[in-house]
Formats: C-alpha cells, sequence, structure tokens
C-alpha cells in the first residue's frame, strides 16, 4: 500500500470512530424515544447502519494492522514496480491510457489507479518503456507500447 492510501484508510477509520458512530448512537437514541420499536422504520435503519460502521471499522482495522507501506523513492526507474504511473499508447488506435498500478484498496478507475494484481498490472510489472505488453482483458487481446514510466505523487 502506498504512504497516500495508508492515510486515506486512517482517516475514514477516525471518522467512522469518531464522527459516524457518535451520530449513529445518537440516531438510535432519538429513534428509541419515539415509542414503539417494532414498527420505527428509523430504529431499523439507524441499526443497520450501525452494523455497517462497526464492520467497516474492524476491516479497516485488519487491513491496517496488516498493511506494508511501499515507497517508490528506491525503485529502479526504468522498471515497472508498484507505485508507477505509466503511459500507454495502444498500437491500434491513439488514446493513450495512464495508470498507476497501486495495492487492491487503492484501487479507482476514475483515477486511473489499477491493481497491481489486475490483468494490466500484472502484465505491465517488470516490464521497460519502449516494449510491446499483450495484455489478456475479458473483451479481448490488446497491445500497447509503454511511452513512459514515472515514480511520482504517490509517497
Amino acid at each position: 500500500m502506498t504512504k497516500a492510501g495508508h492515510e486515506k484508510l486512517t482517516e475514514e477509520l477516525e471518522r467512522l470512530k469518531h464522527v459516524e458512530r457518535p451520530k449513529n448512537i445518537q440516531d438510535i437514541a432519538e429513534a428509541r424515544a419515539h415509542g414503539d420499536l417494532s414498527e420505527n422504520a428509523e430504529y431499523h435503519a439507524a441499526k443497520e447502519r450501525q452494523g455497517f460502521i462497526n464492520s467497516r471499522i474492524k476491516e479497516l482495522e485488519a487491513k491496517l494492522a496488516s498493511a506494508i507501506i511501499v515507497s517508490s523513492a528506491h525503485q529502479d526507474p526504468s522498471k515497472i514496480t508498484f507505485g508507477a504511473t505509466v503511459r500507454l499508447v495502444p498500437l491500434d488506435s491513439k488514446d493513450e491510457r495512464r495508470y498507476t498500478l497501486v495495492g487492491q484498496e487503492e484501487v479507482d478507475l476514475k483515477e486511473g489507479r489499477i491493481s497491481v494484481h489486475s490483468p494490466v498490472g500484472k502484465a505491465l510489472i517488470g516490464r521497460s518503456q519502449g516494449e510491446t505488453v499483450r495484455i489478456r482483458i475479458p473483451s479481448g487481446e490488446v497491445q500497447y507500447t509503454i511511452a513512459e514510466i514515472r515514480y511520482i505523487g504517490i509517497e
């Protein structure tokens, strides 16, 4: 996991523990004050939310406890490894792609962050700039030329 990814999960954990859970406890107390709990939709919704919050807290605590923060500061800049931002040019078009290889918890396709364990991530690991790589995806196979490798912005 990158340092930024670790910080993001830590912030979410703190928000859940210190903002969301106390607010949820207050919501449950208010719903209880309305009387009959068997037909109280607000109470049931608040209890369901409480279960989600507690579950997510446990999940985040486990992930953060076992996380290893990987720094790209000492990476070989000529090879693609965890944390690399890679610019790819498809052989059959000019629609460039830019991906940053991250851990599973940091994946965000809209931001171009893909898992090192994804088909694209696996195909890129260990490759160098200028190489052509074939990647099997659900819709078939694509070929890209690795146009650029960078290691910035993930510390």
